[in-house]
């Protein structure tokens, strides 16, 4: 019955709104999904009362007097953006505090009530349309401020929400993303999903919707999909439906990513979309002490991963205390937009053929952790959340390729040893350590292994190496020559570099 009342809801909108995309079985993107694809990278902006509190995560709690950029310009944060080649902002409107960066007619805690009451989510639409990026809001369903939130009658804090996203999406010109967070805090159908989904759809009709953790591995059961597991089409089901992508934070997406989701027994084509942070430990609000940032190597090549195979990635670069973006996150990624030579209206750079992706591989050592062996092949599989580890430190990784293929750069993602940042509670400041230390990689030719590259130094998150030259070998060897621990890596990747 309450399918039925969902299906009648959406029928009922969409007869007054026949413009509105809405999501239906499918083998292939909507015009929603493929302009959403077709943005492919945008800039994260977490912003609000935790970026004054030094958190992840608040409990709403937090006055809005402790709200106090002394030189909030949300024109810099867009004009970053631009510059960076970035084609969309995704804005934290609210975050799970429940604290908003507009002036809610429906709650008090907003920057109406603090010390400085500038509209952020105007100030950013506004500079948006100046630099001709598009406009993209994310909102938590989780708030632990408001308290109808927490009334056992959900459908009082559902029409709060649809109060407030009217808000968003009436007042701020076109919204073409709604990024919904915090969905573990109540039951999928406490939610009104398919309310919020209509609603969205009535006022920005192809604004395409997301909800963290979308996919789960049988229907009805909490238990949620892993991105390296998203690799059989027709094999897990929505958690949160109706949506027009799925979302995991911050997990990566396998290359073999595939598309096809179930719900009642229908198949939906869903891109997945990525969220990374521009910081080299995970922070999502920017912190009172600057944090370095990620290599340019290790986001060029977290770039063409997350963009390729018709999926986005936005990556988050948050503000300070002071409101402006930070100057050496900003020059971090404006320097990768030039390396990779981003141009507005040109499709996203792409990284080439991946010649080792499947490949038989084999280890001088393996290594097991609870009862499961992490296995040689692990670090071609192209999936990021898995890893082959050896036994001992002096190890040897062997690929198998085909003498045919030729390639001229090599990228390798080390697994890190992580340790809890400040706040060990809020799940995402870690700070990682590799173990790799010295390492040769050689190549087998006429009989005889052919040394092409020493280094001594530490790989740190994406060591990559690009040759002058192409190579060709029925087989490619990493040889640890020394380590802190047993070597462990996510992925080998042997590419034949597309040269721009």
């Amino acid at each position: 019955m309450r399918y039925i009342a969902s299906l009648m809801l959406l029928l009922t909108l969409m007869a007054g709104n026949l413009a509105a995309q809405y999501i239906v079985p499918s083998l292939k993107p909507n015009k929603t999904q493929q302009l959403l694809i077709e943005r492919g990278y945008g800039m994260f902006v977490h912003f609000g009362i935790n970026t004054f509190a030094d958190v992840e995560w608040s409990d709403g709690k937090i006055s809005p007097e402790k709200y106090h950029p002394d030189s909030l310009d949300c024109d810099q944060w867009v004009r970053v953006a631009r510059d960076a080649g970035f084609r969309y902002v995704l804005l934290t409107t609210k975050h799970h505090d429940g604290f908003c960066l507009w002036d809610s007619k429906f709650t008090d805690y907003d920057v109406a009530s603090s010390p400085v009451k500038t509209d952020v989510v105007a100030a950013v639409s506004k500079a948006c349309k100046k630099y001709g990026l598009k406009f993209a809001v994310y909102y938590s369903l989780w708030d632990r401020h408001e308290p109808s939130h927490g009334n056992a009658d959900s459908k009082l804090y559902v029409q709060y929400m649809v109060n407030q996203l009217t808000e968003l999406l009436t007042n701020y010109g076109e919204v073409v993303e709604l990024w919904f967070d915090g969905g573990w805090a109540k039951k999928p159908e406490e939610w009104g999903l398919d309310q919020l989904y209509a609603l969205a759809k009535k006022l920005q009709p192809y604004c395409a919707v997301g909800v963290n953790h979308t996919i789960v591995y049988e229907e009805g059961k909490r238990k949620f999909v892993v991105p390296d597991d998203m690799v059989t089409d027709n094999k897990y089901y929505f958690q949160y439906f109706p949506g027009d992508f799925r979302l995991w934070d911050p997990k990566i997406a396998h290359l073999a990513d595939k598309k096809q989701y179930l719900h009642q027994g229908n198949s939906y084509y869903m891109p997945f979309e990525h969220t990374i942070c521009i910081s080299k430990p995970w922070s999502w609000f920017q912190k009172s002490a600057p944090v370095p940032v990620r290599s340019l190597d290790e986001l060029e090549e977290l770039f063409y991963w997350c963009t390729s195979n018709q999926n986005a990635l936005v990556l988050d670069i948050p503000p300070g205390k002071s409101g402006r973006i930070l100057e050496h996150e900003a020059n971090t990624a404006i320097a990768l937009a030039r390396r990779i030579n981003l141009q507005k209206g040109k499709p996203l750079p792409t990284n080439g053929k991946f010649i080792s992706m499947g490949a038989s591989a084999s280890a001088s050592s393996t290594a097991s952790v609870n009862e499961t062996s992490l296995d040689a092949h692990f670090a071609v599989d192209g999936g990021m959340q898995t890893r082959w580890a050896a036994a001992d430190t002096l190890a040897e990784l062997t690929i198998a390729l085909n003498p045919s293929d030729k390639f001229n750069k090599i990228a390798i993602f080390e697994y890190q040893d992580q340790v809890k940042g400040k706040n060990k509670n809020d799940g995402f400041s870690n700070y990682r350590s590799n173990r790799i230390e010295a390492y040769d990689i050689d190549l087998w030719k006429e009989g005889k292994w052919l040394n092409i590259y020493h280094d001594e130094t530490s790989m740190e998150d994406c060591k990559v190496i690009r040759f002058p030259v192409y190579y060709q070998t029925s087989k490619i060897r990493l040889k640890v020559l020394r380590a802190k621990a047993p070597p462990s890596i996510y992925e080998f990747n042997v590419i034949d570099f597309e040269r721009k």
